[in-house]
């Protein structure tokens, strides 16, 4: 039979246990094991290596399986627990949302922030407010760059054109500003035209018009190149508080002080559909992406996907002074309302995976909405004071917030 044991520890093992039956009296075992194993020149020692060393390995060997047998329970469980654990699904960065705390407060303004919005291209933040400036910020760092003046007034609303080139304002000064974002910011153009404030600016989707509305009760379209007002789109009753394009440039859609949201054909310039339902003034009006559409046809109970229905321009979203938010088809009616703010709701943005919707509100606080099941998901106490705006970043996953209390947080997805 062969032995699994190596010529040395067979060696070792006899020695054991001729020191065994020699420590125990087993004289006769001991004298034949000892002739057996041809060890005839062993003599017991008890300094030596082999003295106890059997009843050492014995016990020793006991204790460890008792030991393993405590182990293997401890994992059996372990493995239970895990079995019966609630399974959390790891989220993928797409379904990254803002979580507090913030990353970064940036302070520098004198007065309330009134609008926030991220550069295309590059890691800046602008901010426009009530002190008249603008300022530029990085916002990774959190590291202030500049403050662009010449606005007279309060500063109401920012974009920037969808290669980044050039940085747009407007004001209650009446006028619209353009600034030249690689010559230093240098202001390059004046808009004048406007009534009144001027509440809210924008590029169109190609960057050669730029959208403008106004307490003048108009909305108006420039030539961006020649600076020149080519349209004037009469319909509100009263102040327009914002517009925003279509992704396609299409339509526009604007939210004023008569209670109503009004999309509106660019190329006509007529009122396409108005939007009656909310009973305060419509802070704010955008449309939802393209990527949003299964989601809210899941919420609605649609799942008829027509062709129609994958144009640009589809459903609207507003958001009042009584507190709601509610979304629209483009034939004027009430799909859902989204009930859960405590004031004003001021801003609101789409998630880039079209998933959800962000809200920004007076009541302090920034929202998060699964647009699936319409419910609210989560909550951020943003600021001290009313939320003004909100701005999502299309190329890193952040959230910027601003407020009353003149703070711009930045809040990283994860």
């Amino acid at each position: 039979m062969t032995s699994i044991l190596s010529e040395r520890q067979r060696d070792e093992l006899h020695k054991a246990i001729l020191d065994y039956l020699n420590a125990s009296g087993f004289s006769d075992s001991f004298a034949a094991l000892k002739n057996e194993s041809q060890n005839q020149d062993f003599t017991p020692d008890p300094k030596q290596k082999y003295a106890g060393l059997l009843e050492k390995k014995w016990t020793s060997v006991i204790r460890l399986q008792k030991k393993i047998m405590e182990l293997e329970t401890k994992t059996t469980q372990m493995q239970e627990e895990l079995n019966n654990a609630p399974v959390r699904k790891a989220t993928s960065s797409v379904d990254w949302i803002p979580r507090p705390p913030e990353k970064h407060s940036l302070t520098g303004h004198r007065n309330p922030i009134t609008r926030l919005i991220f550069h295309p291209v590059y890691q800046i933040l602008a901010s426009a407010s009530e002190d008249t400036t603008i300022k530029i910020w990085d916002y990774e760092s959190g590291d202030f760059e500049r403050t662009l003046k010449g606005h007279t007034k309060a500063v109401q609303d920012l974009a920037f054109d969808p290669k980044g080139n050039y940085l747009v304002s407007c004001s209650a000064d009446l006028s619209i500003k353009v600034w030249d974002v690689n010559n230093d910011y240098k202001c390059i153009k004046t808009l004048y035209g406007h009534d009144h404030s001027v509440s809210s600016v924008d590029f169109l989707p190609l960057g050669d018009k730029i959208v403008s509305a106004s307490r003048d009760k108009t909305i108006k379209i420039w030539d961006f190149t020649s600076g020149y007002c080519v349209k004037t789109l009469v319909g509100h009753f009263e102040w327009v508080r914002s517009v925003a394009p279509s992704e396609d440039g299409r339509l526009l859609v604007t939210a004023s002080n008569d209670q109503t949201a009004r999309v509106w054909d660019v190329q006509s310039g007529e009122t396409k559909m108005d939007f009656r339902g909310h009973e305060h003034v419509v802070e704010c009006a955008i449309f939802a992406p393209v990527n949003t559409y299964p989601f809210i046809q899941e919420l609605i109970g649609d799942e008829s996907k027509s062709r129609d229905q994958a144009m640009p321009g589809h459903y609207v979203v507003t958001g009042s002074r009584d507190k709601t938010i509610k979304l629209w088809d483009s034939s004027g009616q009430l799909l859902h309302t989204l009930v859960g703010h405590d004031n004003w709701v001021r801003g609101l943005v789409f998630h880039p995976s079209g998933k959800y919707l962000l809200s920004a509100s007076d009541d302090k606080t920034l929202k998060i909405w699964d647009l699936k099941t319409g419910r609210c998901m989560k909550t951020l106490e943003a600021h001290a004071h009313f939320v003004t705006c909100i701005s999502y970043c299309h190329i890193s996953p952040v959230v910027a917030t601003g407020s009353v209390d003149q703070t711009i947080k930045i809040w990283q997805c994860r």
